[in-house]
């Protein structure tokens, strides 16, 4: 039977081993006598290539381990070599606390609040020495004691900038920004009057002159708070404001105890530091707009503030540390004064803001807001004329305006269509009379 013959018993397909070769008689002959090789049985031959792979599989296994072996002693010198050096940032942190300390020694702070600060500097460096640099409770306390540095030594606390004493330079500031308010520049007069007086009698440094704390009630748009621009520039002082529209936290005006982490300093220290001197003008606006929950605290602080007797020594929450307020000006606003407190009022000058007339807002528009508003809008005087014939028609239809904001948005509706005209080369000045004063009038 042919050995390639499939067995019928196997399944289709499948195929039989098959049978080793036997050498024939000549190849046997051959062998013997030496002319052809020896002749191996397969059986034989296919056993030693199975023990040959095995053997390269082995050699194999070997040199990968080999190879691993080397990796795992190499990334272990690697280890060994990083946990001996040291981390280290040259220095810096050493210099940081070493310019917040040279910071300090330089500033014109008192000097118990200086050796307070050299103090928490020290405690600094200890931090630093035990904890070391990288660790939390030194960042967090670098930052906190860097922050607390800078605003102490960003306030004034012993400059103070010069007031321009000339009661005509005065007057004239004041009348050339305002018209009438007579009662106000009076107050304010009085006020430089009595600085000089007291440069004259003792000197720069004998008496403080306590300033003035005015109030100033009035209407909507009737020029509160541009008066208390108008006095800083009149004095030669900084201004800064303060507003109280929505006020609803007193720590908004005194500060935050800087042992919390977004702690800052007040709104009054804040103003003072931006001002960079220890007596500006500052503008309290709006005291009767606080909310009514916090109204009580903040009025607490105000009497604080504003007291002769106690703002001598106004403390910060966050700067914890007594600042002297006797040089600040302080100059107030409310619509309606019924809903601040008495103790308040009482240490308050209150002078009423009148509301205007058609006369007296007739004068304001002219010389006052359309000057203005022609430069601001890039007319040159001689291209825009308004005829004195209009005026009493602009000013009538704006009905009980106490104030001039209504006119002041007529003007510049006014100005801006002129200012189109020109542009446009319709014309090369423009003059408004009552027969087309409607073309630059708004559509009401």
């Amino acid at each position: 039977m042919d050995p390639t013959a499939q067995n019928p018993q196997n399944p289709a397909g499948a195929t039989t081993a098959q049978t080793p070769q036997q050498p024939t008689p000549e190849e046997q002959a051959a062998a013997g006598r030496g002319d052809a090789a020896p002749i191996q049985n397969s059986t034989v031959q296919a056993q030693n290539s199975s023990e040959a792979e095995a053997l390269s599989k082995v050699a194999s296994v070997n040199s990968a381990q080999m190879i691993n072996n080397d990796k795992t002693q190499f990334e272990a010198n690697q280890a060994q070599n990083s946990t001996n050096t040291p981390v280290t940032d040259h220095g810096r942190s050493s210099d940081q606390i070493r310019v917040l300390g040279e910071k300090i020694e330089k500033a014109a702070i008192p000097e118990d609040f200086k050796k307070e600060l050299l103090d928490r500097i020290s405690r600094l460096a200890m931090i630093r020495s035990s904890a070391g640099f990288l660790s939390s409770t030194y960042i967090m306390e670098y930052e906190s004691t860097n922050r607390f540095v800078n605003w102490v030594l960003s306030l004034p606390w012993g400059k103070k900038s010069e007031d321009v004493l000339d009661l005509n330079r005065a007057k004239e500031w004041m009348d050339k920004n305002h018209y009438g308010l007579e009662p106000l520049k009076q107050r304010v007069l009085e006020y430089i009057a009595s600085l000089m007086l007291n440069i004259k009698n003792y000197g720069q440094t004998e008496n403080v002159i306590k300033a003035p704390i005015l109030c100033i009630v009035g209407l909507a748009g009737t020029g509160k708070t541009t008066f208390a621009r108008s006095l800083a520039g009149a004095l030669g002082r900084e201004f800064e404001r303060i507003p109280f529209g929505g006020m609803a936290d007193s720590r908004v005006l005194r500060g935050q105890s800087r042992y919390f982490p977004d702690a800052e300093p007040g709104q009054v220290m804040k103003r003072l530091a931006k001002a960079g001197t220890n007596n500006p003008v500052i503008l309290l606006d709006e005291l009767d707009r606080v909310t009514d929950t916090a109204r009580a605290d903040i009025m607490g602080v105000l009497i604080e503030i504003l007291d002769p007797e106690q703002n001598a020594r106004f403390t910060d929450h966050y700067i914890d540390y007594p600042f002297s307020l006797q040089n600040v000006l302080f100059v107030a606003t409310a619509n309606n004064v019924s809903s601040v407190s008495t103790a308040v009022l009482d240490r308050l000058e209150i002078i009423q803001m009148p509301s205007y007339n058609d006369e007296e807002k007739t004068v304001i528009g002219r010389d006052f807001v359309l000057p203005k508003t022609m430069q601001t809008t890039g007319l040159k005087p001689e291209q825009m004329t308004i005829d004195p014939a209009v005026w009493e028609g602009l000013v009538r239809p704006l009905g009980y305006d106490p104030g001039v904001r209504g006119l002041e948005r007529v003007i510049t509706g006014m100005c801006r269509k002129a200012a189109k005209i020109i542009i446009s080369g319709q014309a090369q000045s423009v003059v408004i009379n009552n027969e087309n004063v409607k073309q630059f009038l708004p559509e009401w």
